[in-house]
């Protein structure tokens, strides 16, 4: 199958590293953000020998271009892009949304599927993975379901995109710039989605409305991280949650904790002597509690070299290919396709 890269940023460039390494995918594209990617060779951008494949900042060379499935990976999805490849005759496999939309925000790209002949995936991890599918599978362990998290522990200093940490997400800034900042949103519509897929699949009368909270701990002395000193007083560590409830009790509860470490923070915030994991709970009969480890690095040097986070979500996505491929036209969450799985290494496949 082949298989175009759109943007190389971390899952970017992981994405292709996935693709080469699959046998059942080819890479014969990729698309770039920065001019001084344009005309590269995809190896040059991923640190490899030549692999023959430019990169290109050319949209209407991608959309022309003959291939199977995009992984559309910008930091920020623009649905008139994922429109024109789905409507060329390209399945989209995605991290960064329609995992789970509503039939009103999905129908333009319904639309473009059906045109194209085509389907859309959403995936990753968080969201993607451990706030739906995971809960969802766990689930299946228990009866009389009430309750299902999914949350994650992460030292934020091991995500290697400083401008995002610091502009976006708000990280080293006053806690009100940080509080009244775009990430809550930005992150709600992924999650939102997430929340809503585990209501509707187990059955909850949940009120529509996901709750949403955010807080922040702020830096009590200076620290030294890679986006800079966070000086005292200033935003160094930040809580997202997502809660679905019925009545008054909370049925669905989705979490992130991204922490720039355990010191000198007010409140005093630490990932506890779990450390930094993902955690998937399930409360019924019987109950279920779940923690995953090694989608974070060992150290902050680890994780700015590779970060097995922004690893997993690209994989995520390149596994889920031949399966996105096979399917019929249209949006298709994880309750419409198989089971997604890896494949072996080269040394030691049939």
């Amino acid at each position: 199958m082949r298989v175009i890269q759109w943007a190389t940023g971390g899952v970017g460039r992981a994405a292709i590293e996935a693709v080469l390494q699959h046998p059942e995918l080819e890479l014969v594209g990729c698309w770039v953000h920065s001019a001084t990617k344009d005309g590269l060779d995809v190896g040059e951008i991923i640190g490899t020998g030549p692999l023959g494949v430019r990169a290109t900042q050319s949209v209407e060379d991608i959309v022309a271009l003959e291939a199977d499935a995009v992984v559309y990976a910008p930091l920020i999805p623009d649905r008139d892009e994922v429109a024109a490849l789905l409507r060329s005759g390209k399945n989209v496999v995605t991290p960064v949304g329609w995992f789970y939309p509503t039939e009103r925000d999905g129908a333009p790209l319904a639309a473009a599927c059906l045109e194209g002949g085509t389907t859309l995936h959403g995936t990753g991890i968080n969201p993607g993975g451990i706030t739906e599918l995971h809960p969802l599978m766990f689930s299946a362990l228990s009866s009389a379901v009430t309750f299902v998290r999914g949350e994650e522990f992460s030292d934020i200093r091991t995500y290697d995109a400083p401008d995002v940490v610091r502009h976006i997400m708000m990280f080293g800034g006053l806690p009100e710039d940080a509080m009244g900042g775009p990430m809550l949103g930005l992150l709600s519509g992924g999650f939102i989605q997430s929340a809503r897929m585990c209501v509707d699949t187990l059955g909850f009368a949940a009120d529509p409305e996901i709750r949403t909270s955010q807080e922040v701990a702020v830096a009590t002395a200076p620290i030294d991280t890679p986006i800079g000193v966070i000086e005292p007083g200033h935003v160094a560590a930040q809580r997202f949650v997502w809660e679905a409830y019925v009545g008054d009790a909370c049925v669905v509860r989705i979490a992130v904790n991204w922490l720039m470490g355990e010191e000198h923070l007010d409140p005093p915030w630490t990932f506890g002597p779990e450390g930094e994991r993902f955690e998937v709970e399930v409360q019924g009969d019987p109950d279920c509690f779940v923690t995953i480890k090694g989608w974070q690095p060992e150290s902050v040097e680890a994780g700015l070299a590779r970060n097995p986070g922004v690893v997993a979500t690209a994989v995520h996505c390149v596994n889920s290919i031949p399966y996105v491929v096979a399917a019929d036209p249209g949006i298709k969450t994880y309750l419409d396709l198989p089971l997604v799985a890896g494949r072996a290494h080269p040394d030691l496949r049939r």
